[in-house]
């Protein structure tokens, strides 16, 4: 297991912004973090201009030059954008052609066709898994909560045997595997190799999801035994479709940018030799732009012409994907902005210099700061990038699996106990038609499942890796 040391330089740490000690940047970084979590949550201000004013705030409470903060804000956040904005837009094409082709339901109906009673909780793991792989976690709700709720009732389950599941599937896939955005932004701070991580997130992910979805369901549906509400069971937006892609042929394009992904990372491993010509060829194959970019074309013939699409409606598909993500793709480039302040103000090499004498697990520390920002501002994905800036020197020395499983540690810490300031809170709650107390007993405690069992799966492998 990685302990930290104060060996582990940051790798990019270049001059910092400002002489403060200590005790000032600790005040800095808790009054950059605590405007943030007040104007998101109190004054309901945009993730994007919070970000923005509580880097401002670290960089004057820190005592550094406030154009030296606003250019380090820029360069990261271009940087993130730059290296990540491209593929949250190609993930979002994905996800759309996914959904308006029928692919979607496609899948959700042959696997709900072959499972029997006892096995549905299951079998709603695994299609929320399977379409939450290219989709991010609001929208996979919104396609999956209409099935949700139509198989509660016809088949007269606890909406919560059948809900949980789903929504674990859903969950884990958005903390801890790319290409989401939170995973994206922390392999890209922390410099992890993508596919090393991929591979690990699956593996963690598993048993995660199996924890926090099918045998949790039981006890939820026991402390909340709740059916359907009548008023929420919805049409399903592709009923009007003549046709739609099979199954094999969907599952096959939605699995195709992660198998690119694992192919890289496996040759990686394997050859192990950057100048060989089989590793050159999978290093771009396997690239997280060309393997979305691959699947995107691939889509629009697999499932837009499939489902009876003219090439009119694919590229109205396509633009329609785009404008949603606009701001996630803001929050995540201030996400990063903010993170470089922080790292150009010297905070990655104060908490090297602060916790050198403690004997706790780089992994579990990354996990904990998550953990505290995501309690604090309610977003999975502003405590992934927060909690990336914050540990990223801690991965300066690491080896290439422990720095994926620093990524997969933040991740999990970004999914603790969703309460009243998450977004996601409320989305469940409404479609669900809880109460707050109900929604705190199952959908609160089913995410702090996820960050548990996840930090322990995580601590796990780095034993044996």
């Amino acid at each position: 297991m990685t302990h930290l040391s104060v060996e582990m330089l940051a790798a990019d740490a270049a001059e910092p912004i400002t002489t403060a000690g200590h005790a000032q940047l600790g005040i800095a970084v808790l009054a950059g973090i605590a405007v943030i979590v007040l104007l998101i949550t109190k004054f309901k201000l945009h993730a994007f201009l919070s970000l923005i004013i509580g880097s401002l705030v670290l960089g004057a409470v820190a005592g550094a030059p406030l154009d030296k903060v606003i250019t380090s804000f820029s360069a990261g956040l271009g940087t993130t954008v730059a290296g990540t904005g491209v593929l949250i837009a190609l993930g979002a094409v994905l996800g759309r052609l996914l959904a308006d082709s029928g692919g979607a339901d496609q899948i959700v109906d042959t696997i709900l066709a072959r499972a029997s009673r006892k096995a549905m909780p299951w079998a709603m793991v695994l299609i929320a898994g399977i379409v939450g792989l290219p989709i991010f976690f609001e929208v996979g709700i919104v396609l999956l909560i209409p099935v949700v709720l139509l198989v509660a009732k016809r088949g007269n389950f606890s909406l919560m045997r059948i809900g949980i599941p789903a929504l674990a599937g859903l969950s884990v896939m958005h903390g801890l595997i790319p290409p989401h955005p939170g995973p994206l932004v922390a392999i890209d701070a922390v410099g992890a190799n993508l596919g090393v991580t991929l591979a690990l997130g699956v593996v963690v992910a598993i048993p995660t999801a199996i924890i926090a979805g099918p045998v949790f369901s039981r006890y939820a549906a026991r402390w909340v035994d709740i059916r359907p509400p009548e008023n929420m069971v919805p049409e399903r937006a592709t009923d009007d479709l003549e046709k739609r892609p099979g199954f094999g042929i969907t599952v096959a394009t939605v699995l195709l940018p992660v198998v690119m992904m694992l192919a890289k990372a496996l040759v990686d491993i394997v050859v192990d030799n950057p100048e060989h010509t089989v590793q050159r060829v999978f290093d771009v194959i396997g690239s997280p732009l060309i393997a979305l970019l691959t699947a995107v074309l691939v889509a629009m013939f697999t499932l837009g012409r499939a489902a009876g699409f003219t090439r009119g409606r694919i590229a109205t598909t396509v633009e329609k994907s785009l404008a949603p993500i606009a701001g996630v793709v803001l929050i995540v480039g201030a996400g990063g902005g903010f993170k470089q302040t922080l790292v150009d103000a010297g905070v990655g090499q104060m908490i090297l210099d602060v916790s050198k004498g403690w004997n706790i697990s780089a992994l579990l520390l990354a996990w904990l700061i998550a953990v505290a920002i995501r309690l604090a501002t309610g977003s999975a994905t502003v405590a992934t990038i927060s909690a990336a800036g914050l540990v990223a020197p801690l991965a300066a020395e690491m080896s290439t699996t422990h720095a994926a499983l620093l990524v997969l540690a933040i991740g999990c810490g970004s999914l603790f106990f969703s309460h009243v300031n998450d977004a996601g809170f409320w989305l469940v709650k409404e479609y669900f038609g809880m109460n707050v107390g109900q929604t705190l007993k199952t959908w609160s405690v089913m995410e702090t499942l996820i960050s548990v069992v996840g930090i322990g799966c995580v601590l796990l492998l780095s034993l044996v890796l």
